[in-house]
């Protein structure tokens, strides 16, 4: 039996956009990729293009896109691999019943196959890269792995997945021969707490399903206090990103470059309502373009080097 919590439930597969054009047959598989939903690859891109651009590399317009196939294809087998290992959960709680796997749409044995697909479209793209950067994103396996099982043994699986989709910025750092290992490391700190911050209202919309199943996060960890703890975990990221760029260029008027975003993450936290699943739904995809803008920011800094 599935419990559904008492707002409203957006279901996690969608037949959307380009999903809803393709034959019949293809359609669970594209929604095991959460192609439907690619808020997803975006969160998984913007932090690599950010490294890439803060070490110089701004000009590098193909491996840009390189990039961004590697988001698309690795984000789809890190679905469809969270899926494998998450299917019984999936059933239990309202949203996820619906995907492929929990449903019955694709066999087990057909989506390993989906996934081994996908990991070799992944492989085209780190062939693309310089050696040194092939070895920080092979190193990524073992933390991809890993974060499926977090939601069962800590609070906050959300810093796992931080850990996760940040580490793209130390692909594109490598990848344009970025420099200081301290620039970095400010760089992928404040991408690893806006991670936190946005998962965190992502999991608002499952607080009641997940507390009945047993499954933990950041949000229910938080409890009452998720808008103060978001807005701090947005501080952290912004206080990050504001270390990276006085690293690169240490002048004042250089941190200019992180108003937009810095403006759309407190639009993010002043208006969001945990009570409300659409609400925080809204917040959450939003930062498509808060990690544009960040993007953005590095693009400028990096290119004054």
């Amino acid at each position: 039996m599935i419990e559904t919590a008492s707002h409203a439930v957006t279901p996690d597969t969608q037949h959307r956009g380009l999903v809803a054009l393709m034959p019949a047959r293809a359609r669970p598989y594209a929604l095991l990729a959460r192609f439907d939903r690619p808020i997803g690859w975006w969160l998984l891109f913007w932090p690599c293009v950010a490294g890439l651009w803060a070490a110089g590399g701004a000009a590098r317009w193909d491996m840009a896109l390189w990039l961004l196939l590697g988001a698309i294809a690795m984000r789809g087998a890190g679905c469809v691999y969270n899926d494998i290992l998450d299917r019984d959960l999936d059933r239990q709680v309202a949203r996820t019943a619906s995907r492929p796997l929990a449903s019955g749409q694709v066999s087990l044995k057909k989506a390993w196959a989906w996934l081994l697909a996908l990991c070799l479209a992944g492989l085209v793209v780190l062939l693309q890269l310089r050696w040194q950067a092939q070895l920080v994103a092979l190193a990524s396996l073992l933390p991809v792995a890993l974060y499926p099982l977090m939601k069962r043994i800590t609070w906050w699986p959300q810093a796992w997945l931080g850990l996760v989709f940040s580490w793209g910025a130390l692909v594109g750092w490598v990848e344009a021969g970025g420099g200081s290992p301290v620039t970095l490391a400010a760089l992928y700190a404040g991408c690893i707490f806006w991670v936190i911050g946005y998962d965190t209202i992502y999991a608002v919309q499952d607080m009641e399903d997940d507390a009945l199943v047993g499954v933990r996060s950041s949000a229910l960890a938080l409890k009452g206090r998720i808008v103060p703890g978001v807005a701090a975990l947005y501080a952290l990221a912004l206080l990050g990103w504001g270390a990276a760029i006085w690293l690169i260029r240490p002048d004042w008027l250089a941190l200019l470059a992180l108003l937009p975003v810095a403006l759309h993450l407190g639009w993010q936290t002043i208006t969001l309502d945990p009570a409300d699943g659409m609400n925080a739904l809204a917040r959450f995809r939003s930062n498509r373009l808060a990690g544009l803008l960040m993007a953005l920011a590095f693009m400028t800094i990096g290119s004054l080097r």
